[in-house]
């Protein structure tokens, strides 16, 4: 895979990309104080919402209820712009690929035709710290675990130098960062409002609707008006804002596991009224600690008995426990032939290349160009647990190389990647800084997202590391629309605003 530079505005020939012309010509025309203005109003309006994250040590598990360190994440004033035939093409790959994902989830936990037909070893599976043997035989509505996927694309120069897209990493289990999408949108709007009479941008805006209509999707038969709630483990979570800005979005209630009681096998808030039946929990608690009596019996961030109710078909979790069994980075390797196997179909969205290590002669290779490679924990998340070989001293590499030597089966290598670039605004000017994107994909009775997704950046030079946690930031992601197409207002099936 060629290490050559591939920028979403600019091409090699020092011309601007078409879709990129447009905004181009008017960037042009800013004079730098006005555009220093706007960054320093951004990052008031950010704080003064309160649109922060806490950052935890590195081996904190996120619901912890020890607060951490509250930080701003940079926001960034140039788009990151997408044509729409891209984007077309994009959104049928993460289509297809979500799709399969929740086909092979339902299969681990039932017929295991997967294993049977050695596609997938049986070890990737059963000794897999995600898998929940407890959700054996579980049915669950429509078969769908992931309601919420948070799948991360990278854009790198293939054999020809044009850029290709590469999925990274699938996250199913409870992904984050919409709110941040949404929050750039409207802030982009706020600061810069001619773009978007300029601009054919398709809106984001109408994402809380469409979350809460997959949620409804996902209830239990008996609920034809269907209680949905949002379990946050409160306040001290990393992702707390948006925890409580998806609730108020969507108009329903944000509640802790204290707020939760089980009864008669259903689950019940506490309201002023007296109890009310939840039919819909969107839980943003990992699986551990969801039920004391299942799970990690020390946890008070869940509700006890929960298991037994979601067992019993009379609540709906999304997304669904056990769910995690397909986004470890172990399993990720597999996904293309999980494709083809349920599907019958090619991948549209590649893997990235990947070392195994647990298979001999993928560890050979990875120890022996480690310096070349970027090595990953298999369930490492967050930017840690991973070693970015061109980037990494020589005694980081032999460090890493023993801990590789001692687990095998705990890591994967991959071909470092030069992701692509997008125009940035720092502090010394506009420059070219690392990007990737994350599209969120919503599945109830259909499979749908809100076009784009959040666009993360690597701020510091040459860095290849974009997590928040990392010192990343955000930018704001423009699909264009097809010309030909009826235009949407950006306010279309705007919630209420936070």
């Amino acid at each position: 895979m060629s290490r050559a530079m591939f920028d979403e505005m600019n091409a090699s020939d020092a011309t601007v990309r078409a879709h990129y012309q447009n905004y181009q010509r008017w960037l042009a025309r800013q004079p730098d104080p006005v555009m220093q203005a706007r960054r320093a109003e951004a990052e008031m309006i950010f704080r003064r919402v309160g649109i922060t994250f806490a950052v935890y040590g590195d081996k904190d598990d996120g619901n912890s209820e020890n607060g951490g360190t509250e930080r701003l994440i940079p926001f960034d004033l140039i788009p990151r712009i997408i044509p729409a035939h891209e984007w077309a093409s994009m959104e049928r790959g993460l289509i297809q690929r979500v799709t399969a994902l929740n086909r092979f989830i339902h299969d681990v936990y039932h017929d295991q035709e997967i294993i049977k037909a050695g596609v997938v070893p049986s070890e990737q599976i059963f000794q897999n710290a995600q898998f929940r043997p407890e959700m054996m035989g579980v049915d669950v509505p429509g078969n769908i675990y992931s309601h919420i996927s948070g799948i991360d694309i990278v854009r790198a120069p293939n054999a020809q130098g044009e850029g290709e897209y590469y999925v990274l990493e699938d996250n199913l289990r409870v992904p984050s960062g919409v709110s941040y999408m949404l929050e750039d949108r409207k802030m982009m709007m706020r600061l810069f409002p001619d773009l978007f009479s300029e601009n054919r941008v398709a809106p984001v805006a109408h994402y809380p609707d469409l979350l809460l209509e997959t949620l409804r999707d996902n209830s239990p038969a008996h609920s034809a008006e269907p209680t949905v709630v949002v379990l946050t483990p409160g306040m001290y979570n990393s992702a707390y804002f948006e925890h409580a800005f998806l609730a108020q979005q969507m108009g329903v209630e944000l509640v802790e596991g204290q707020d939760l009681f089980v009864k008669d096998n259903f689950v019940y808030m506490r309201t002023t009224r007296g109890p009310k039946r939840v039919d819909v929990i969107y839980r943003r608690v990992d699986d551990d600690f969801l039920d004391p009596l299942a799970f990690r019996p020390t946890s008070t961030l869940g509700c006890a008995g929960l298991l037994n109710v979601y067992r019993s078909g009379n609540v709906a979790l999304c997304n669904a426990i056990g769910t995690g069994v397909a986004d470890d980075k172990s399993i990720y390797p597999y996904v293309p032939k999980m494709i083809e196997f349920y599907l019958g179909e090619k991948p549209i969205l590649k893997n990235v290349p990947t070392y195994m290590c647990r298979n001999s002669d993928d560890l050979k290779y990875t120890l022996a160009n480690m310096k070349d490679l970027v090595v990953k924990e298999v369930h490492g998340a967050g930017g840690y647990g991973m070693l970015v070989g061109p980037a990494a001293t020589q005694a980081e590499i032999e460090n890493f190389s023993k801990a590789v030597q001692a687990n095998p089966a705990g890591y994967i290598a991959q071909p470092t990647l030069s992701l692509s670039t997008c125009p940035t605004y720092v502090e010394s000017g506009i420059a070219p800084r690392h990007i990737d994107l994350r599209p969120f994909v919503l599945s109830g009775k259909t499979v749908q997202m809100v076009p784009g997704g959040l666009t993360r950046v690597a701020l510091k030079d040459g860095s290849l590391v974009v997590n928040s946690s990392q010192g990343g930031g955000t930018k704001d992601t423009w699909v264009l629309e097809d010309a030909h197409a009826p235009r949407q207002s950006q306010s279309q099936s705007q919630s209420g605003g936070a």
